[in-house]
């Protein structure tokens, strides 16, 4: 038992220990990443868009059957309190949804793991994408000022710093995304560039959010919040973009970028066609090749990875949430999501975990958010 935390017996400390070291290693969203995503870009556009890319991916080093069998074997049921019983019970099968989503990575069931893991874009999501995409560009002019990898790199290492985060940060050559955190490593695309405005962004939602929730996860008693609650993606991820409004940096180019992700995934789901998702997102909403291409490849990864729609809904649930959840704080302490909060909240009222040691910086200091911003972001429903 430990004396600072009475209530957390050896049995619990043992289940905690025990699914944490089962899970270790289990992340899609390396597994999904392509090894020959440049090349395949430049061979896309050398064939004029008509080839559509043939990703290749690692083969993960995983026995999955003896995972789920490992998991399954875990016996919550000798937990002492009703809430650690749901939450690692809601986790361990929510691993096994991921388990397999591995196995089908590259096939064309991957989209069919992903859709049962992830689900696929409402009637209502589709509206606040189109939307969001039917307003002027004029509304919120885009930061002309340009800043290349090694400037990101040097900004978000100042911000790390100046927060007290233990953090690395590198620069990586074979990414999508332009920014990523994997545990405490921040990787930054080193092919990008990138406008002043969205890397201020993207240093409230990368830093501000994934690395603050992965450090406060690991501070606490129980490793299960360094895991994350089932499908803490809409959470996770809205967190970081209601960060970037309240920082002031959600630019309209930003929420049209999250836009273009929601009806890509839904071409994706209907068309199954990587060359018509892309020229739906070059001809009928305006995106650059290169935009299109990314986003594109996005949802494309894996065989059909949906997660991507769920950044908008997400922030649409988080700025609900923002004004009306109580403890809405509590969603830092580890990887949470919404529908765990009032759980999270009485096991840390019960000592069995702590408060947010890291607060977001724009969530701890919000800033005053321009009278466009707030009617677009209100407009969502």
């Amino acid at each position: 038992m430990n004396a600072s935390f009475p209530l957390i017996s050896s049995t619990i400390k043992k289940i905690d220990t025990d699914l944490h070291k089962c899970v270790s290693g289990i992340d899609i969203l390396e597994a999904v990443a392509p090894l020959n995503y440049r090349e395949q870009k430049a061979a896309f556009f050398e064939s004029n868009y008509s080839a559509n890319p043939e990703f290749t991916y690692s083969t993960p080093d995983l026995d999955l059957f003896a995972k789920k069998r490992a998991l399954y074997n875990i016996h919550v049921d000798k937990l002492e309190d009703e809430d650690l019983v749901t939450l690692y019970t809601d986790v361990i099968e929510s691993y096994v949804d991921k388990l397999d989503q591995f196995k089908s990575i590259g096939t064309p069931e991957f989209l069919y793991d992903s859709l049962r893991y992830y689900g696929e874009p409402s009637d209502k999501d589709i509206g606040n994408a189109n939307f969001i995409l039917h307003l002027p560009d004029d509304m919120d002019p885009r930061d002309t000022i340009m800043l290349d990898s090694k400037e990101v790199q040097r900004r978000m290492c100042d911000f790390a710093e100046a927060e007290g985060y233990e953090y690395q940060i590198k620069l990586n050559d074979s990414m999508i995304a332009n920014a990523l955190v994997s545990g405490t490593t921040v990787k930054i695309n080193s092919a990008a560039v990138v406008p002043e405005t969205e890397v201020n962004a993207l240093m409230h939602h990368e830093l501000g959010v994934h690395l603050v929730t992965t450090l406060n996860g690991r501070a606490q008693p129980l490793k299960i919040l360094s895991l994350g609650s089932p499908v803490n993606t809409t959470t996770q991820e809205g967190l970081a973009i209601l960060c970037e409004y309240l920082s002031g940096n959600l630019s309209l180019y930003r929420l049209k970028v999250l836009a273009m992700r929601v009806v890509a995934v839904q071409s994706m789901i209907h068309d199954k066609d990587f060359k018509r998702t892309f020229l739906l997102l070059k001809e009928e909403h305006g995106a650059s090749d290169d935009q299109a291409f990314t986003i594109t490849a996005r949802v494309y990864r894996g065989g059909g990875f949906t997660k991507d729609y769920l950044y908008l809904q997400g922030f649409h649930q988080m700025l609900n949430a923002y004004s009306e959840a109580d403890n809405f704080n509590n969603l830092l302490t580890g990887k949470a999501s919404l529908a765990h909060l009032p759980l999270i909240t009485r096991l840390i009222e019960k000592d069995y975990l702590i408060q947010p040691g890291f607060i977001s910086p724009a969530i701890r200091d919000p800033q005053s958010i321009d009278l466009v911003q707030r009617f677009i972001a209100r407009a969502i429903r």
